[in-house]
């Protein structure tokens, strides 16, 4: 397997220490390996490379003892303390910390308590009424418990794209490197950058399939080759993650990208058009049923055309209406994942974040962005090493002395702060009014009802320097479903406020999704597309807001990062 692979395995291994020395109840400890683990997963270098050259020990959030932990791994494969952790606590245990609202302390008490070891029992325990009679649960509790298990099974086999799709660009390129193939795509959902990814689909054109598939099978790191034919093959990655090829002819490699990348309700629709015409449309192309002549094949966008369609974005073809918006002229100009001028929230050492302002800077500008906001965590947020008015203040003019040394780049001075239980903030307004941008969000607080969540987002919304809400609907995806919260409210009055909503661009937010994206331009709300990033190679997540905002059907005067600075910073000032 490529690097990445490597990376991963390694961040696992830190992961899964870090959960059996939480459940074992040490302190401190699992909050060092997270982000070591975060570090190693966001690397964008092979690690066995580093360590080979000596330079653990450089990796931000990494010292001796972590770096002997990584160098360990990388010469045995194991850690021996990893394996001892083990051991110790039941595998099934660790799996219970997977449902959401099962921490350590109540993954160890329901096995003390009750019994249970594994996610069967927690089920049937929660559906007997067994666990509201626990201390501190009652029956909503036991209802949440149900609800995580379910959103744990129907998350089963699902990758996030931003895991699934660096690997998915590993194996074209690795692919690309044979002269037997002339030209080859990703396919599937994870062309269409859906959130989540079952499978991996790649289409490959080649006049010598057999020597397309056998690199293919030879892929380094296949776990296993599940099929072997003349067109197609399937093999199963280190990960998991399955990759299915196929093979085909120059002639009919658009219409088979066209068919192998969906949606299946999309497809629908298209082979509706071609027969109402008396032509047929399979994966080999577009022919007139009378006379069997082919009409288009070859180039995706040929099939589209020959359909009386402008081209439709590969994100757009979910069955929502794109078709009918086709057919009408009113297809959306999508954002371009060219067109983002700067990421509008992130993390430096100054609280949870791996990297110094400077290093935060010269990252997003080696990625070609000219702006980029500063937002750490408050003081609310002791854990996130949150900051003070004071802190914020010594970082506003470190800000600047390094906005004097940098050409053609500017650092915005900004903070997150933490909407707490009432809607109200932890720092002083008089501090925000001489920021850039406030990113308001929730870190606490998710189970409360909805007319409550609802009332402290729109209470903060209604503070004067506010510029943002982020991660609007709190979700984790496969981890931790959104908290009730009536964003039809919440888009009323970011229109009519001028406050932005967050697409934030983690892999595993996204939040606002995709739909909700679509909702808030029915409202005429505008988003600002962010990383989030804790660590300067987390900065490339933007990619993945950027499909988010897409599937969205949002176009670069929705996102306020396709600005150019002057114009960005008026709309700030303007609340």
């Amino acid at each position: 397997m490529g690097e990445l692979s490597g990376n991963k395995k390694i961040a696992s291994a830190l992961y899964e220490m870090a959960d059996l020395l939480e459940i074992k109840g040490v302190a401190f400890k699992p909050r060092a390996y997270r982000r070591a683990a975060q570090a190693i997963e966001t690397l964008r270098e092979d690690v066995k490379a580093v360590h080979r050259r000596g330079g653990l020990g450089e990796i931000p959030g990494i010292g001796s003892s972590m770096a002997s932990k990584i160098k360990e791994f990388v010469e045995t494969g194991s850690i021996k303390s990893l394996e001892e952790l083990r051991e110790e606590v039941p595998r099934d245990l660790r799996e219970l910390m997977e449902i959401e609202g099962v921490g350590p302390k109540t993954a160890v008490e329901l096995h003390e308590q009750l019994g249970i070891s594994n996610i069967d029992e927690l089920e049937k325990a929660a559906k007997s009424g067994r666990i509201r009679d626990l201390k501190g649960f009652g029956a909503k509790r036991e209802e949440m418990v149900l609800q995580g298990v379910r959103m744990y099974r129907s998350a089963q086999g699902k990758f996030l794209l931003g895991h699934a799709l660096p690997i998915a660009e590993e194996v074209v390129g690795e692919l690309e490197k044979s002269t037997a193939v002339t030209k080859i795509s990703l396919a599937g959902s994870i062309r269409r950058r859906k959130e989540t990814i079952g499978d991996i689909d790649v289409l490959a054109a080649s006049k010598e399939p057999l020597r397309v598939i056998d690199r293919f099978t030879r892929y380094p790191g296949v776990e296993k080759v599940l099929s072997k034919g003349t067109t197609k093959s399937s093999i199963v990655l280190a990960e998991g993650l399955q990759v299915d090829l196929r093979v085909v002819d120059e002639e009919s490699f658009g219409s088979a990208l066209q068919y192998l990348t969906g949606s299946k309700e999309h497809n629908i629709r298209l082979r509706e058009l071609a027969i109402d015409r008396n032509w047929k449309l399979s994966e080999y192309g577009l022919f007139d049923k009378r006379t069997n002549e082919k009409l288009a094949g070859e180039k995706e966008g040929d099939i589209y055309k020959a359909l009386g369609l402008n081209y439709i974005e590969p994100e757009l073809r979910e069955g929502r209406g794109e078709i009918e918006a086709a057919l009408q002229g009113r297809l959306p100009r999508l954002v371009g994942y060219d067109e983002i001028k700067g990421d509008l929230h992130v993390h430096t050492d100054w609280s949870d974040g791996s990297h110094s302002l400077k290093a935060m800077a010269d990252a997003a500008k080696s990625l070609g962005h000219e702006y980029l906001a500063i937002c750490d965590h408050t003081k609310a947020l002791r854990i996130a090493g949150g900051l003070s008015e004071e802190d914020l203040r010594r970082q506003s003019d470190e800000i600047e002395e390094i906005n004097r040394g940098m050409d053609d780049f500017t650092i915005l001075s900004g903070v997150e702060v933490n909407i707490d239980s009432s809607g109200k903030f932890d720092i002083a307004d008089n501090v925000l009014m001489d920021l850039d941008i406030v990113v308001a969000s929730i870190h606490s607080g998710f189970k409360q009802p909805e007319a409550k969540i609802t009332d402290r987002v729109l209470t903060a919304m209604h503070n004067d320097y506010v510029n943002v809400i982020g991660h609007p609907t709190g979700r984790i995806i496969n981890r931790r479903g959104p908290y009730r919260i009536d964003l039809p409210r919440i888009f009323e009055a970011a229109s009519e406020l001028g406050v932005l909503m967050e697409v934030n661009a983690f892999p595993d937010r996204l939040d606002l999704s995709d739909m909700n994206c679509l909702r808030s331009k029915d409202y005429g709300v505008k988003v600002s597309i962010a990383t989030d990033a804790h660590h300067e190679d987390q900065l490339e997540y933007i990619e993945y807001g950027v499909a988010t905002a897409r599937r969205g059907w949002l176009e670069r005067k929705d996102v306020v990062n396709t600005y150019e600075l002057g114009d960005l910073r008026r709309l700030l000032r303007s609340r």
